[in-house]
């Protein structure tokens, strides 16, 4: 029977309707059957259903006496014909069928299930069909994002964000971590030309529409070469532990050297050790002799740069020009020549 249904569905969709309803219901050939135009009781258009993905639907249609015959047709499908189900879907089932009521379920409802659906009465005089057309709203779910980056300082960056849903959603960017209003974007692509270390962090991509929120994050990291903060010049006694601290700020981290002179310095050498910790590195000594007293240089090294410091080591007899990395040591002879010479002045 579903094969003849199907073979008379070519010529159009009404006439494919009114045959399948014949031959459901055993009717006469002759039987009239009314245009749309030609009985408005008999033919009624429902006000449309908007319903959302994964919700249950429920489709009722009222009876009346002498109903002989009953179906519910999403499109040219039947999918119950009274109490016999004809609708392979699981989903489908039937609540309440009597002479008032004819009423089906369809639950978990997906876009598929959208479009018009038709139930159709057979009185002992005229058939009757009551069509509703179903909406199914989908909430926005990001299908294609950009995967986390890492770049270059001074790169130019383009982050994508595609996503779905019904009614379609609106997609935007903004920077999340740390907060900035100023990088954003109400579009599906957000731009960063020439991108600095300061733009690296959380981007979120928000696609949302009158259902529902979806929102989805691209961590940027943003490499530079060091820079190296001013080293503090240290004064230690003979025979006291002293410590030269050296800092660089540099993605990805720096890794250290530290040298005396021209001549690099290695952990647990003549009593030195070097320790590095992140973006912090000291070298220690443990026993400072006279011979320690000097000019160090540290320098911080990653793949796009360095970046060195000089920092001086003095003892108590030194007096420090700031902390420039220079420093000037006066003997008791020296003292004396300037005592001499304030001396002279006076007269």
């Amino acid at each position: 029977m579903k094969m003849v249904v199907c073979g008379y569905c070519a010529a159009s969709w009404r006439r494919c309707v009114v045959m399948s309803l014949r031959l459901l219901f055993l009717l006469p050939a002759g039987l009239p059957v009314r245009s749309q135009g030609e009985s408005q009781s008999d033919n009624k258009q429902m006000d449309n259903i908007t319903i959302r993905q994964g919700e249950t639907l429920f489709l009722s249609c009222s009876q009346g006496d002498f109903v002989t015959h009953t179906a519910w047709l999403n499109r040219s499908s039947i999918l119950y014909a009274g109490e016999d189900k004809w609708s392979v879907d699981s989903r489908v089932s039937l609540v309440t069928l009597n002479q008032d009521e004819f009423t089906i379920k369809i639950e978990d409802v997906d876009l598929t299930d959208e479009g018009q659906y038709i139930c159709a009465v057979q009185t002992s005089s005229r058939p009757r069909t009551t069509s509703v057309h179903i909406i199914v709203q989908v909430p926005p779910k990001i299908v294609n994002l950009s995967k986390d980056l890492v770049v270059n300082e001074g790169s130019n960056v383009t982050l994508m964000c595609l996503a779905n849903g019904k009614p379609e959603p609106a997609i935007g960017w903004r920077m999340l971590s740390p907060s900035d209003d100023s990088l954003s974007s109400d579009n599906e692509v957000l731009e960063i030309p020439f991108i600095s270390r300061y733009r690296a962090g959380v981007y979120e991509c928000t696609a949302a529409n009158e259902i529902a929120v979806d929102t989805q994050t691209v961590e940027l990291t943003v490499n530079y070469p060091p820079s190296v903060s001013d080293g503090r010049d240290v004064g230690v006694t003979l025979g006291q532990r002293g410590v030269l601290q050296c800092e660089a700020d540099a993605v990805p981290e720096a890794d250290f050297e530290w040298y005396r002179d021209d001549r690099r310095i290695f952990s647990d050498f003549d009593g030195i050790e070097i320790e590095d910790a992140g973006a912090f590195s000291k070298l220690t000594f443990f026993n400072v002799s006279e011979a320690d007293y000097g000019n160090y240089t540290c320098v911080a090294i990653n793949k796009l740069g360095s970046a060195n410091t000089s920092i001086i080591l003095y003892g108590p007899g030194a007096v420090q020009d700031g902390n420039s990395g220079t420093s000037t040591v006066f003997t008791p002879t020296c003292l004396l020549l300037i005592i001499l010479l304030q001396l002279l002045l006076k007269f």
